[in-house]
């Protein structure tokens, strides 16, 4: 029986992680620590754009578990193939609701923080969840959600929770298919 609910749970998960692939992402536009205005996927088009997502103080911690990881391998370029790899990248810490109020005071205090590498590719929104929630099925505010997007802003690969190397195996996969 255990054997049976694990079976029909990993069912369903896939059908959601899979749910999002081949929608437009929707209009998100927010500000990097650096004070650029980024529109997604407007700013990136052209070029495949990986985003992280993170709408609860749960899922940006999760969230902060792809941070390293996705830095060395599309920013540093560390691994022996990964200067093929011309990617923008993302990570969306999500002000909704009540959260809009922190919404300045984390940014100056983020902005005063030693990780300057990041501020790049940290873009903060604050807005309304409705349009991530019903287009990209973002529905557990405690997870946080990753996608890559074509060059012309689709979703071609969603997935949340933590970082894994799988997770960074069905990336490159989608990645190195582009380049051929």
């Amino acid at each position: 029986m255990r054997l049976y609910f694990i079976l029909v749970f990993s069912f369903i998960f896939a059908l959601q992680s899979q749910a999002q692939k081949g929608v437009s992402f929707p209009e998100l536009s927010g500000e990097t620590l650096e004070q650029n205005q980024v529109s997604l996927p407007e700013s990136t088009l052209g070029k495949v754009t990986l985003v992280g997502m993170a709408y609860s103080k749960k899922s940006e911690s999760i969230l902060k578990t792809w941070y390293t990881p996705m830095y060395d391998k599309f920013v540093l370029k560390r691994g022996m193939f990964d200067s093929m790899y011309d990617v923008n990248m993302y990570f969306v810490p999500m002000y909704t609701g009540a959260k809009k109020l922190a919404y300045e005071s984390t940014l100056k205090e983020l902005r005063e923080s030693s990780r300057k590498d990041l501020f790049p590719y940290i873009l903060f929104y604050k807005g309304s969840m409705d349009p991530y929630t019903e287009v990209l099925k973002m529905e557990d505010k405690n997870m946080p959600y990753f996608f890559v997007l074509d060059e012309a802003g689709k979703v071609v690969y969603a997935t949340s929770g933590l970082y894994s190397e799988k997770k960074m195996a069905d990336i490159e996969v989608i990645l190195d298919a582009r380049l051929k």
